[in-house]
């Protein structure tokens, strides 16, 4: 496609008129007016038909609503940073097939530089290859994601839906985002799968299978629960009988509603016991518990929370699952995700966990009220949910970001990604239970060609390996072993040729575990992103370390997923050698296995 810009401007009868000229595929040919009547909002006329009206964006200025006059009627408003003094990156605006539409903009200056910054185009390249895109973690196409939603798997494929905002890399007009993927690495963008209405925008939540049309929408039907976002909060339907290809609403939405303003995030699964569907939704610093026996018509059945775990922010994106307990066969427990904003103790937002019993209409807690268990000891780990319709096996994926300053991070046609998927067990330790998160296998399968780096035995001080790889772009796996012999405080550093570096310590009289990525590099855009994470840990002579480096972020597991930690990076450089050191002892480096990792995407 080839676009001619035209741009004029002229006073007449109050208000500016600019035009713009696009020449689009097959000889179609649209241009539109800009027209700032006296004392009204702007008003943009499309002269032909276009797809988009590319719109530029400022994200340090205030939000305009824009809206379409269709059919005599109004779409409903979106919220755009439309530029005033420079433009940071366009978005699209959907123009509906319309011929000769009319967009409407409130409260922006008549001599903003937006308006002669608009364009028409019949197409919007999303080929982004910013700097901190990463290689293998899902991220959007452009725009801003938050929490996963609505994961569930049918027929060969994981839909993953997410918290998204097609119109800005800042948070806001939650819809729902929609990719796909056979194996949990490789995704493919879908379009949006469900958009705000007059309930309000579309906040989280979860989706089924209903294998037997309970409830009348078809059988193996996908049936999603989300939050309807409006003057109140309240728990809506949307059903897919295409494979979630599209959805349709529910026409008696919304489908529960409580008197309270944090009343979101629905969780629903199947409770074979009692043979009725579950709804978990959080409110306020509980979760109240739902049951139904046809999806559509929920009865209030029980809560949990008062005097249990962290308190300390608002509870969000619930979630219940059973599994088994490693240590003792045969038997299982339920465990309740909870995520807790702010509240993390590195500040911010984080996910805490309880373990327990569920009977069908409430939860009870394994533990004493006052114990807190994180699943992760990083500071970029929230919003975890699982996959549901996914059988004995139960896949965990968080939003890897903190609220502090999620929509500050160095990039700007999109932000935020996705963890990798987890693998999740329970395992017992001092008479208590706990969860054990792991990379699943499947991300073996990006792996490039195995590189066996030399170790060292009986090391005092440093130990260098100059060059973990040729041509590091920043996306790799490493396993790496370490004897501690006589050091009781040792680790390694990851650091690149611009002098910025992520430190890994075991200090053992602490017991503890820390990364610390105070010099990692870019960090001045938060002054709460500078930070040493830390985890506890129990005194051993040999310690395996798996970690997943992926331009902007650090995920470390243990050898068995009892320690997690996610943490995001802005070097300037990848991070191509590793250092190990200890203080007054002495350790032997077993092994260091490195895979470069294939781009997923």
């Amino acid at each position: 496609m080839s676009t001619r810009i035209f741009l004029w401007g002229k006073f007449l009868l109050g208000f500016v008129l600019v035009a713009i000229g696009l020449t689009g595929c097959g000889g179609r040919s649209a241009s539109f007016s800009v027209e700032h009547p006296a004392d009204k909002q702007t008003v943009v006329k499309i002269q032909g038909q276009a797809n988009y009206l590319l719109l530029p964006v400022e994200e340090a200025t205030a939000e305009a609503k824009i809206y379409m006059e269709i059919d005599g009627g109004k779409t409903l408003p979106v919220d755009v940073r439309l530029a005033r003094n420079k433009v940071d990156y366009y978005v699209p605006y959907d123009l509906k097939g319309e011929s000769n539409a009319v967009v409407y903009v409130d409260r922006v200056e008549n001599d903003a530089l937006c308006w002669n910054h608009l364009l028409l185009s019949d197409t919007f390249d999303v080929a982004n290859v910013e700097k901190y895109r990463p290689a293998y973690h899902f991220s959007p196409a452009y725009g801003w994601m938050n929490d996963p939603n609505g994961m569930v798997y049918l027929d060969g494929e994981y839909h993953l839906f997410y918290q998204y905002n097609p119109y800005g890399s800042m948070w806001g007009n939650m819809h729902w985002g929609h990719a796909v993927s056979r194996d949990l690495v490789s995704w493919q963008h879908l379009p949006v799968a469900i958009a705000p209405d007059s309930l309000g925008t579309i906040f989280s939540g979860s989706a089924v299978v209903d294998k037997e049309n309970v409830s009348g929408f078809g059988k193996n039907a996908i049936v999603a629960f989300f939050t309807s976002a409006g003057q109140r909060q309240s728990q809506s339907i949307a059903y897919s009988t295409d494979n979630g290809r599209t959805f349709i609403k529910y026409d008696q939405n919304p489908v529960v509603t409580a008197d309270i303003p944090d009343f979101r995030d629905p969780k629903v699964f199947y409770y074979e016991p009692s043979r009725k569907w579950v709804m978990v939704v959080a409110s306020g610093q509980e979760v109240r518990f739902f049951t139904s026996s046809n999806l559509r018509e929920w009865d209030f059945s029980g809560s949990f929370g008062q005097g249990y775990g962290s308190h300390a922010g608002v509870w969000e994106c619930p979630d219940l699952i059973e599994l088994p307990v490693s240590d003792w066969p045969g038997d299982k427990k339920w465990v309740l995700l909870l995520n807790i904003n702010p509240g993390c103790i590195f500040g911010g937002s984080a996910t805490q966990y309880f373990t327990g019993e569920f009977d069908g209409k409430t939860f009870t807690c394994d533990s004493k009220p006052e114990t807190v268990k994180w699943m992760d000891w990083g500071k970029d780990h929230y919003a975890t949910v699982t996959f549901s319709n996914t059988g004995e096996r139960k896949i965990a994926m968080a939003w890897m970001s903190n609220w502090q300053y999620a929509n500050q991070v160095p990039t700007r046609q999109f932000r935020s990604a996705n963890s990798i998927p987890r693998d999740l067990s329970l395992y017992t330790q001092e008479g208590e239970i706990y969860l054990s998160s792991v990379p699943v296998p499947e991300m073996e399968s990006l792996r490039g060609e195995k590189i066996l780096c030399p170790g060292v035995t009986d090391q005092q001080g440093d130990y260098c390996i100059n060059q973990l790889f040729e041509n590091n772009q920043g996306a790799y796996e490493i396993v790496l072993t370490i004897n501690r012999k006589t050091a009781d405080v040792f680790g390694f550093r990851l650091s690149n040729g611009a002098g910025e570096q992520v430190d890994f310590c075991y200090n053992l009289p602490e017991k503890r575990f820390t990364m610390d990525r105070t010099k990692s590099g870019l960090t001045d855009f938060s002054g709460d992103f500078p930070v040493v994470t830390y985890a506890p840990i129990e005194p051993q002579e040999r310690y395996t370390l798996h970690l997943f480096v992926d331009k902007s972020s650090i995920e470390c597991f243990d050898s068995d997923g009892k320690l997690a930690m996610t943490n995001l990076v802005f070097p300037d450089e990848p991070y191509n050698s590793l250092t190990f050191y200890a203080q007054n002892g002495s350790y032997d480096v077993e092994s260091v296995v490195v895979y470069p990792l294939k781009k997923s995407m």
